[in-house]
């Protein structure tokens, strides 16, 4: 069956954050009423005036660049390698600590060469340079198989190459830049995601993501080795994504970002891994930044701790929603009260003879209110009965050491707290005007993780990596609801206890040549709740034809635990005593084949193409052969019906890319994505999944126009996505009429396509350099046509009729930055 939208006030199935809410087709456009309006216009006018401070000045801006070079896999400092900036015919060695040093480079895009004996060449491109910060670089450099010949180094560096060497198809590394310069991407990674091949945004409404037609749910989110719990404001229980993400874009280093086939250390997810990794604080001098814009208010501070004797460090951040401060001072805003707040650090803590310690950790606070309509005479809307408030609280904090153990091996190890609070209670006005309840979540998850990763290089050929993942997970769950909203309030879950989850991996990397890799492993899942448990083999070839094309082809099976509360649905047996149906569910499962071929047309031109076939089984399905119900169509909660494991569902497609890199300023990527997603319920009948699309095209195109002395830097970057609707399942008019809530024809499930999406995204920037300080204007104009994309259908009992919910229409975003 299709999931039932509970009938809150937004006329969603879950909160949504207030800058991402739906409208129907009878007029509730709180997005764009004049309270909304006038609020941008404030915010507008006040950051517009900012910027009026700022002016050009003409001596040549100049700031130091400096870094480390480590071994890829150990680690460990390289020394006596060659830096160079060509543009400058500037050339430095690296120390014993592998660190190197630029005073008085000039602002702007600068390029970078590194070259060592007994490894392979490294370019890096468009390094930005601001007058504000330092750039502070740490790159790695992978060893060659033949070190008895030095290469002459060639600036052919490639681009976008994972950052995890054993992730050889459907990976890629994404910067901070990407985050930052994306139109409408805003500093979150799941936004800007929705820019790359195989992937489109769940719903305009928050930045959940369907990747190669898979359900969001199937996401990892990893950090610094760790697996992290969802980290974004506004988040549901069993949910990959949210409103906003609570992570700053001050705090992330360049990460992975992967499709399919995973690295054998990665486990417990089905669709993708967003593998995140922290940058390190400047350890040589303080540095700050400050923001103001629409969705908060920014600041971060940056610096070494004890210096000039220890070179430890720290980068910590604080936002504050704008929303939240203008509630305080008793400006009124649209859509409800929402509220949100995060900090996220992370302190680099080196030894002598101990190791490297870090200490990182996020949080972030979010609630949303709604109030019911209490005059009877404006109820137009099912939903204008409705108050609910809605809570949403994740925090997580972790320690890591990272050590040599003799000459070969590299040991890191973590210990991470994290806790996650969702709570959601919904009232009802009734035609009495009495207030009665209609729903009541709360739900509280607090897991103690522990992860240790051995790397070892038997030789150059040769590579061993290893290691153990445990979570201890301890929950206290409880919910009240109604099977319809004409049925009686019932316990569907309420218990608490704990339980455990343990991983474990090896790999394996072998390269007969420097141009020939191939990876093997296996990962093992298991959880301890029911013993279920999975040995999931893994494998990858990588073969450099030529300097420019490359062919590579991954297999990977992986499991998924479904999500906790899951297991703890409650219902009565025919004796009117309550079990727990689903406890002994299995894992949910999928094959995954990947063939994958690069070929660059030219220095700064790529084309990539990518076939898979996903093969999913072990499907979590309703238990009644007459519902059509899979867990391959929702996009979180935690399903309370009895399910068995008899589901299956495939994926399969091609993805055809042309990216330019960044070069004279300009950047571009064309990605088209045809793919087919079904599913089988325990009816035996395939049909679409919810997620079929069936096409996505997506073009990212941006450019900078830059002054002669590097002062100004003006970009307008543009992102336009046309894909197919996502599918829904038509309504049962005649039934819901006749109960007053909205049937769905459960045998026709998502049989219906919703028309093609469309959305062009917007963004305006000029960036200002001045003595020690640069600061950056933006504006992000999100669905620039304010075209309404189609997104659900439901059925209004208070009119009688079948409403039509839209996505955003137009919506500006503007923020200032200062670094300094």
């Amino acid at each position: 069956m299709t999931p039932q939208p509970k009938p809150n006030k937004n006329g969603t199935a879950v909160p949504s954050f207030p800058f991402f809410h739906h409208r129907s087709a009878t007029g509730d456009a709180s997005i764009q009423s004049k309270k909304a309006i006038q609020f941008h216009c404030l915010q507008a006018l006040f950051l517009l005036l900012l910027c009026t401070v700022l002016t050009s000045l003409q001596a040549q801006m100049t700031q130091q660049v400096r870094g480390t070079i480590t071994d890829v896999v150990l680690q460990t400092p390289v020394a006596g390698a060659t830096v160079s900036i060509p543009a400058l015919h500037r050339q430095v060695t690296t120390d014993a600590q592998g660190s190197f040093r630029f005073a008085d480079v000039p602002v702007g895009q600068q390029h970078l060469q590194v070259s060592h004996v007994g490894y392979k060449p490294l370019a890096l491109d468009n390094i930005n340079v601001i007058a504000g910060k330092e750039t502070v670089l740490t790159l790695a450099m992978e060893s060659l198989v033949h070190q008895e010949r030095e290469l002459v180094l060639r600036a052919a560096g490639k681009r976008n190459r994972p950052l995890n060497d054993m992730s050889a198809v459907s990976a890629r590394a994404f910067t901070v830049e990407e985050t930052q310069k994306y139109a409408a991407s805003i500093n979150d990674p799941l936004r800007m995601a929705t820019g790359f091949p195989g992937v489109m945004a769940a719903n305009d409404g928050n930045n959940d993501i369907i990747i190669r037609g898979n359900a969001p749910t199937g996401l990892l989110w990893r950090m610094e080795g760790v697996d992290i719990p969802n980290p974004n404001h506004f988040s549901q229980a069993g949910s990959s994504g949210g409103g906003i993400s609570i992570l700053s874009a001050q705090l992330l280093s360049n990460s992975d970002f992967v499709t399919g086939a995973f690295a054998s250390e990665y486990g417990n997810a089905l669709s993708g891994v967003f593998d995140l990794k922290l940058r390190k604080g400047n350890n040589e001098k303080r540095e700050y930044s400050f923001q103001a814009g629409v969705l908060g208010l920014n600041a971060a501070a940056e610096g070494p701790i004890a210096a000039p004797f220890y070179k430890g460090s720290y980068v910590i951040n604080y936002r504050y929603s704008t929303l939240q401060l203008l509630k305080k001072m008793g400006v009124e805003i649209a859509g409800g009260a929402t509220n949100f707040q995060d900090l996220s650090y992370n302190i680099y803590l080196p030894t002598t003879n101990l190791g490297t310690f870090t200490v990182f950790g996020f949080g972030g606070l979010s609630s949303q209110d709604d109030e019911a309509e209490t005059d009877p005479a404006k109820w137009e809307h099912s939903y204008d009965r409705y108050a609910s408030r809605f809570i949403s609280n994740t925090g997580m904090s972790g320690i890591t050491h990272s050590m040599l153990l003799g000459s070969k091996t590299h040991l890191k190890s973590a210990l991470a707290y994290s806790i996650n609070r969702i709570g959601y209670n919904e009232t009802h006005v009734e035609d009495d005007l009495s207030v009665v309840p209609s729903y009541k979540e709360a739900y509280t998850t607090r897991k103690l993780t522990f992860t240790t990763t051995a790397n070892h290089r038997i030789n150059n050929r040769h590579t061993l990596r290893a290691g153990a993942i445990v979570n201890r997970i301890g929950f206290n769950f409880y919910r009240l609801s109604k099977e319809n909203p004409n049925a009686d309030l019932k316990e569907t879950i309420n218990t608490d206890g704990g339980t455990q989850t343990v991983q474990g991996f090896a790999q394996w990397q072998y390269k007969p040549a420097d141009n020939l890799t191939f990876n093997a492993g296996a990962h093992y899942l298991t959880l301890l709740l029911n013993r279920t448990a999975a040995v999931e083999p893994r494998a990858s070839v990588k073969w450099d034809m030529s300097r420019r094309s490359s062919l590579a082809f991954g297999f990977g099976q992986h499991s998924q635990v479904q999500a906790m509360g899951v297991y703890l649905a409650q219902a009565a047996d025919a004796e009117g005593k309550p079990v727990q149906p689903n406890k002994d569910l299995d894992l949910t499962k999928a094959r995954h084949y990947v063939l994958s071929h690069q070929y660059a047309l030219a220095k700064n031109l790529r084309l990539k193409t990518e076939l898979y076939y996903q093969q999913l089984f072990n499907v979590p399905v309703s238990a009644d052969p007459a519902k059509t119900f899979s867990t391959l169509n929702i996009q979180g909660d935690y399903i309370t019906e009895a399910l068995v494991n008899k589901g299956r569902g495939r994926n399969y497609g091609v993805e055809i890319s042309l990216e330019k890199y960044l070069s004279n300023q300009f950047y571009y990527t064309l990605s088209n994505s045809l793919y087919q997603s079904k599913y089988t319920a325990l009816d035996g009948v395939e049909r679409n999944t919810r997620f079929n699309g069936g096409h996505i095209s997506t073009l990212l195109m941006g450019k900078e126009f830059v002054r002669s002395n590097q002062r100004k830097t003006y970009g307008i970057h543009i992102k336009t996505i046309y894909a197919g609707g996502l599918r829904t399942t038509p309504i049962d008019v005649a039934r819901s009429q006749q109960e007053g809530y909205t049937i769905f024809k459960e045998k026709e499930a998502f049989s219906l396509q919703n028309s093609p999406y469309f959305r062009t995204d917007l963004r305006l920037s000029i960036r200002w350099n001045r003595d020690r300080r640069t600061s950056t204007l933006s504006l992000d104009i999100q669905n620039l046509t304010n075209r309404l994309n189609a997104f659900n259908q439901w059925f209004d009992a208070e009119q009688g009729q079948v409403i039509n919910n839209y996505q955003n229409g137009l919506i500006p975003v503007l923020n200032y930055k200062i670094e300094f």
